[in-house]
């Protein structure tokens, strides 16, 4: 998707001061976007109704890669729910902007910063030691998530920005080790 939008991009042309402030809002929103993504559908509790249970996919696959945080498919999107989230991001990408330029820029810097977090998240899980401070505090932030206390610390691919807005980024000392953190969901025994 991203090199068929940056190719569609430089093709269409039409370059404007608008297509500067998209990346930026972008960039600036994406955190809080990653934030409200993890805490609402992939921290799902999966809930009764009537005789259905409702437990999306996206859910059900997060608990198993908190359960094991290394198992290398379990680290990215699934792909079932790639075939209908790249359609609806085209989608928006075209039709939500007033210029087909800038739905285009739009659509570049989404898949860029998709592939962002797939590799910040793909080596978060690796065996990579980070090497520089930024990284290192992405690092450590989704790790303390993982192996501290999943409730805190949500933002995968920035430092903290959303988790440090909205309450979720805690000092680490300051927080109990979670006996859930791996089994999200379970009642912790007593």
């Amino acid at each position: 998707m991203f090199v068929a939008a940056l190719t569609a991009r430089i093709a269409v042309g039409d370059w404007q001061l608008t297509d500067a402030l998209v990346p930026l809002v972008m960039v600036a929103l994406f955190p809080f976007f990653e934030w409200i993504i993890h805490v609402f559908i992939l921290h799902w509790r999966p809930k009764r109704l009537g005789p259905l249970t409702v437990d999306p996919l996206l859910a059900r696959e997060h608990r198993a890669h908190h359960m094991d945080p290394r198992n290398i498919p379990l680290i990215f999107i699934p792909f079932e729910t790639l075939l209908w989230v790249l359609p609806v991001t085209l989608a928006v990408a075209l039709l939500a902007f007033p210029r087909l330029g800038m739905g285009l820029t739009c659509l570049v810097f989404i898949s860029a910063l998709g592939l962002g977090y797939e590799w910040s998240h793909y080596l978060i899980h690796s065996d990579y030691k980070p090497k520089t401070r930024l990284y290192r505090a992405v690092w450590r932030n989704h790790r303390n998530h993982h192996y501290k206390n999943e409730h805190y610390w949500f933002t995968v691919s920035s430092a903290g920005t959303a988790d440090w807005v909205l309450g979720t980024y805690p000092d680490p000392a300051s927080v109990a080790t979670s006996p859930t953190a791996k089994n999200l969901h379970a009642t912790a025994e007593r």
